[in-house]
């Protein structure tokens, strides 16, 4: 786990000043950035021996990536894992879960006091951690194990480019990844100027909860404990069609294939820009890979059913580049 590769992007903003460079937390074996906050979390409590494989029960609120993340690992290491989740996860999500052999409970009634499915589902966690016995909740909104664990994440970032990061551009939600990249920074002594997306309608940095959002991975309704607001230099808000159009543009131009949270990041990018100097390293953090977002973001039909015709925000008339000659080797590209 960990190491995944940080790939030039060359093609994606035509003129960009500096170097622009994406961390592909895909990579990782359950597929996202969250592989390395479930570790975290779990790992500790095995090597404490206040997780007894085959005894004990991890339980979580997760729809998505932290959920996969510690199905793979609570099946790895033989311990129970109840998912709860709600019924806006996808029928793929739930059947991943299951062939790790995660049960999934599934809330289905929003909260009555704020209309939201998070609350209850924290509720439901609560109730099943009352009647389990030795049962844990990893509670990645206030773990701390959840930041540690991306201190490894900025670090491989900052040692791939010898400590040069002028800017980070990184989706935020539970706080983890963004306070782990900003304490490495802070404890290494790094220039690097931190950007966090958060998504609009979300409550993280101060906003008031204002719509229902399609695009998961980003934002929230409630916000985490484990969240510091001060590790943001600058914030930059999203909406769900700019994760449509951020993921389309980065397929298309880098024939990268990322998640819904990964297109908020790379819309994002534009309010960065003006802040870029030249020469300058640009690292984008894209927690996961698209193949879970093919019936929504990449799906022409669902795109229009929400957003109407808008094909034209990422289509374009790029110059793709020739093959090399026919030498016997394959041609180096994107410097991947």
């Amino acid at each position: 786990m960990g190491g995944t590769p940080l790939i030039e992007l060359e093609r994606l903003v035509p003129g960009f000043p500096g170097r622009l460079l994406a961390k592909a937390e895909r990579f990782n074996p359950g597929g996202s950035v969250k592989d390395r906050s479930a570790l975290g979390m779990v790992l500790g409590r095995i090597r404490s021996g206040e997780l007894v494989p085959g005894r004990s029960t991890v339980i979580e609120s997760s729809s998505g990536n932290l959920a996969i993340g510690l199905a793979q690992i609570c099946g790895y290491f033989g311990l129970r894992l109840v998912c709860v989740v709600d019924a806006r996860t996808t029928q793929q999500n739930i059947a991943i879960l299951r062939a790790y052999g995660a049960e999934v409970e599934v809330v289905r009634d929003p909260d009555p006091v704020t209309g939201e499915l998070l609350p209850a589902r924290l509720r439901r966690v609560a109730e099943l951690l009352a009647e389990t016995p030795d049962s844990y909740w990893p509670d990645q909104y206030a773990n701390p194990l959840n930041r540690q664990a991306h201190l490894t994440t900025m670090r491989e970032i900052a040692e791939a480019l010898d400590g040069q990061v002028d800017h980070l551009v990184l989706a935020a939600g539970t706080g983890g990844t963004l306070g782990g990249c900003a304490e490495y920074i802070r404890q290494g002594g790094l220039a690097t100027t931190v950007h966090a997306v958060d998504a609009v309608g979300s409550v993280l940095f101060g906003s008031t909860a204002s719509c229902k959002r399609l695009v998961p991975g980003h934002g929230a309704s409630v916000r985490p404990k484990l969240l510091r607001t001060a590790d943001a230099d600058h914030v930059i808000h999203v909406t769900d069609l700019d994760c449509v159009v951020g993921c389309r543009r980065l397929v298309r131009r880098e024939a990268i294939l990322a998640g819904g949270s990964s297109g908020a990041v790379v819309s994002a990018l534009e309010s960065v820009l003006p802040q870029v100097e030249p020469g300058a390293n640009v690292v984008l953090i894209l927690p996961d890979g698209g193949d879970r977002y093919l019936d929504t973001i990449y799906d022409d039909a669902w795109v229009r059913r929400h957003f109407g015709a808008v094909s034209h925000l990422w289509e374009d008339d790029t110059v793709f580049p020739q093959p090399a000659a026919n030498t016997g080797e394959l041609a180096d590209i994107g410097h991947r």
